[in-house]
């Protein structure tokens, strides 16, 4: 199994090289609707009782698998690009694969629309995504399709049901955070939202889910967004100024670079207050260390490792292994007092490592040192 570059055909035996690729994945039948369970039901938890399972007419590997990601400027997507590596790089995955490919083209829709259709039209087996809108791919899905290609969405997700869409309950995660502040607010205030990325179905449906469970208590909630993009450096930035803006607040949720806003709380000599927010090592390791000065905390969320539950999603696919068109990971969960160091944060760590990078029912475990030695950068 190798990395390599995808290069554009040029010339009269590469576009026949190209269109016999693409002619061969066209052999392969459309995935069937079949009955469930799924071949690995430990692993693969339907999202709903009325999720369709697929069936993909198998194929003989080792498989061409890329991943097509976007926004790359955060802990969070590193460390997904890292541990997509590390999972690769795994003998009994490595044996499955004949090639990785990984591009991350920002922000730009477009340019990531656009890798994603010189994969397919490059010969590659399976995409996994990390999409940077969920709405905008509806013509690349249906040349997926088409193509015989298996498509395999994660985290920020596919509005669609023609692909396999693997993620947690990101509304829910929401609806926990805004519960969380709910519950230790009793006559409600005023809170800072530090939002992510915008246009992203996890920003949408996280946001969506706060402002529910507030909704839902009755009480009189005053909110304050800013937008943190998931990264410590700017939601640092964006909680200074909110604070130097708008004085005191009552609660904070941040759906990341939570290490960042209590940097800011500390610089602006806020005090502390009930933090709803994800799980960086750093958040985790102020969670602990300020529990008794009042940064009580709920940090949930689900590490960068779903990359690699999508991906043997993907490899099973290619297999003709029974799988969800939507599969549901749990959260890792802790809320205070709950937090031990060595446990569930790592004071020895990096605070730019998100911890829950597990997933025991699909047989996925990293230490940080597997993730941490590999590269971002696109190979």
């Amino acid at each position: 199994m190798k990395y390599r570059s995808v290069m554009k055909a040029a010339g009269g035996l590469a576009a026949a090289l190209m269109l016999a690729s693409t002619a061969s994945h066209l052999a392969f039948a459309e995935p069937m609707i079949v009955a469930g369970p799924a071949a690995d039901a430990t692993c693969y938890v339907p999202w709903s009782a009325d999720t369709k399972f697929f069936k993909f007419e198998p194929k003989k590997g080792p498989y061409r698998i890329a991943l097509a990601n976007g926004y790359i400027a955060n802990t969070w997507r590193i460390q997904m690009i890292q541990t997509a590596k590390a999972y690769a790089a795994q003998p009994d995955v490595a044996a499955d694969l004949k090639e990785f490919k990984v591009v991350s083209t920002g922000e730009d829709v477009a340019a990531q629309i656009s890798a994603i259709n010189n994969f397919i039209d490059s010969g590659y087996d399976a995409i996994v995504v990390n999409a940077q809108n969920p709405k905008a791919f509806a013509p690349v899905i249906r040349r997926a399709k088409k193509a015989g290609v298996v498509l395999v969405a994660f985290d920020n997700i596919l509005d669609t049901e023609d692909a396999i869409n693997v993620n947690v309950d990101q509304k829910g995660l929401g609806e926990l955070w805004g519960n969380w502040l709910n519950d230790h607010l009793p006559d409600g205030g005023k809170v800072l939202e530090v939002r992510g990325v915008t246009g992203t179905s996890v920003d949408t449906d996280r946001h969506t889910g706060i402002h529910e469970a507030l909704d839902a208590s009755g009480k009189n909630w005053d909110v304050v967004e800013v937008v943190g993009k998931w990264d410590d450096g700017t939601a640092q930035k964006v909680t200074a100024d909110a604070i130097a803006v708008h004085g005191h607040f009552d609660g904070i949720t941040a759906q990341g670079g939570d290490t960042g806003v209590v940097q800011a709380m500390i610089d602006a000599d806020h005090p502390f207050v009930p933090f709803g927010g994800e799980t960086e090592n750093g958040f985790r390791k102020f969670c602990g260390k300020y529990a008794d000065k009042g940064l009580v905390c709920s940090s949930a969320g689900t590490g960068p490792a779903q990359v690699a539950v999508a991906m043997k999603t993907a490899i099973d696919a290619l297999k003709g292994n029974v799988v969800p068109q939507s599969v549901k990971l749990p959260l890792a969960i802790v809320e205070d007092p709950d937090f031990k160091d060595g446990e569930n944060y790592y004071s020895d760590q990096s605070d730019n490592f998100f911890v829950g990078n597990a997933f025991p029912t699909c047989g996925i475990n990293f230490t940080a040192q597997e993730i941490m030695k590999q590269t971002k950068e696109n190979e």
